[in-house]
């Protein structure tokens, strides 16, 4: 007596076609874009999840730091948050839970639960309330547009307290 099983041809090419892994996870990571060999950012964050399926991204539940560098690979501003999330296809970085922005050449830092950065159009905004801290000023408002280095914004509502000298 002889025995066998087989499969259809066609139930063995789907399992063989179909990717089994709805993600792959990585820990300690680093991450550099770069555009002509120059690196423009560096990425870290301790876990990144990747969902490679439709809805395309990259996923940093514990957390990452971003540090923008200009062409004379110098950082010029940072960004870090205790959650973000990289819409791949649509190249837009969401950063939630203790946003933070510093510019360092001009000593400024602001701070966010909210954060959305166009990759694109190198552009962060939020609408969530925001405060900007600085040398000789503090300013606070409830939405925010900025380029990704932070050299410039526009803040709404906002409030300021000022250092102002005495002439006496």
């Amino acid at each position: 007596m002889l025995f066998s099983c087989g499969n259809p041809n066609s139930v063995i090419q789907q399992l063989a076609s179909d990717d089994t892994l709805s993600g792959v996870v990585a820990y300690d990571i680093v991450y550099y874009r770069s555009d002509s060999g120059i690196v423009q950012v560096a990425l870290t964050a301790p876990m990144m999840v990747n969902q490679g399926n439709d809805t395309s991204y990259l996923e940093f539940p514990q957390g990452f730091h971003a540090q923008i560098f200009n062409n004379r690979h110098q950082v010029v501003s940072e960004i870090s948050a205790d959650y973000g999330i990289n819409h791949s296809k649509e190249r837009v970085v969401e950063a939630v839970g203790n946003v933070c922005v510093e510019n360092r050449e001009k000593g400024q830092s602001m701070y966010s639960d909210r954060l959305y950065w166009y990759q694109d159009t190198k552009m962060i905004y939020t609408r969530s309330k925001v405060r900007i801290i600085m040398p000789d000023k503090d300013i606070t408002g409830d939405s925010l547009v900025a380029g990704e280095n932070f050299e410039e914004y526009t803040i709404y509502n906002s409030q300021a307290t000022f250092e102002v000298e005495d002439e006496g």
